[in-house]
């Protein structure tokens, strides 16, 4: 049985998987406060049973250094060493979550992937991976002749990049809200949806209803925006979301240019799923194809939205077969593949 596991900053979601025909076959999975326990050791001990782990992986957010981490939300720090040691896995190892969701990619079928734009589907090369959610991750895929090898990035905090007067009109406003300097992950994120809303509503003098105020202040304010502007119940929220979009496939575009994603950008995380229906009106298409001179070069990668969220899981849990095999010589998804 393998263990899989995607931590973040408010949640951990553990899996456990098998394998039939080659193919992962999940187990069960739980998704667990990671502010209520001490560690992750705690966590996985409630949640493996009686299973006997041959192997185990967690997708974590942040670079992983020698198999070591220190995690920025939480006073956690993991260790893979210490792990497989305070468990009794024989293997475990630590990835940056959107290199596991790189993983994952090659697992899904073909309805967890909704196709944003078909671009030149006969291209064969590098493919790149972005991802809002609570924040902004970004990863590339190396073409390397065979397949496509995950590397992760922390290309989402790289500078925010205006591209109009309402951006420039932004970023002066979050300077002023963060007291400096603003990354793509201010704009680009669960709190970039907000963020937009805020500048709307403050700088440029949208009307903000009593309503509508008073579920912001008492309900989740990134979700009663993309809701109120899904249902067109509040012009603010419509034009905040619009503006998260254009953003959102603005730097889809150019990491798309930084990796040359010939072979297709996929859009990952929680956001996209809900939003699939603004995604399709041609705002985030419009933002990420507008690159001047090289528009054809985004124009002719294919655009793909993951809609499974399980994603990482599944990468976690190819990873750790794969690497776990490497070192033992045997292979249980070889192994379940009836001939």
């Amino acid at each position: 049985m393998i263990l899989a596991g995607d931590v973040g900053g408010t949640k951990v979601h553990l899996a456990l998987y098998d394998f039939v025909n080659g193919n992962l076959k999940h187990s069960r999975d739980k998704i667990f406060p990671a502010k209520d326990y001490a560690g992750l050791e705690e966590i996985v001990r409630e949640f493996v049973i009686s299973e006997k782990i041959t192997a185990a992986c967690f997708g974590v957010p942040g670079p992983v250094r020698d198999g070591r981490l220190r995690l920025t939300n939480l006073p956690w720090t993991l260790d893979s060493r210490e792990l497989a040691t305070s468990l009794k896995i024989n293997y475990v190892f630590l990835i940056n979550d959107l290199q596991a969701n790189g993983y994952g990619i090659s697992e899904l079928k073909p309805d967890q992937i909704f196709t944003l734009s078909e671009g030149d589907t006969g291209q064969i090369g590098n493919r790149a991976l972005i991802s809002a959610g609570t924040g902004l991750g970004e990863a590339f895929m190396v073409w390397d002749g065979r397949d496509h090898e995950p590397y992760p990035s922390e290309g989402g905090h790289g500078d925010f990049a205006p591209r109009n007067e309402d951006e420039f009109d932004l970023l002066r406003f979050l300077r002023q809200k963060y007291n400096g300097r603003v990354s793509w992950e201010r704009v680009v994120s669960g709190q970039g949806i907000t963020n937009c809303y805020e500048f709307l509503r403050d700088v440029r003098g949208l009307e903000e209803p009593t309503w509508l105020a008073e579920r912001m202040a008492q309900e989740d304010p990134n979700a009663v925006v993309t809701a109120c502007a899904l249902k067109a119940q509040s012009e603010l929220c419509e034009k905040a979301l619009d503006m998260f979009v254009s953003a959102y496939g603005a730097e889809a575009g150019n990491l798309a240019l930084s990796v040359l994603s010939v072979g297709g950008l996929y859009v990952g995380g929680g956001i996209a799923p809900r939003i699939i229906e603004k995604l399709k009106d041609g705002t985030f298409m419009r933002a990420f194809t507008d690159k001047g001179r090289l528009s054809q070069l985004l124009v002719n990668m294919p655009v793909r939205v993951i809609l499974e969220s399980r994603t990482a899981l599944l990468g976690a849990a190819a990873y750790a077969e794969s690497r776990a095999a490497e070192m033992t010589g045997i292979s249980p998804r070889a192994a379940s593949q009836q001939f």
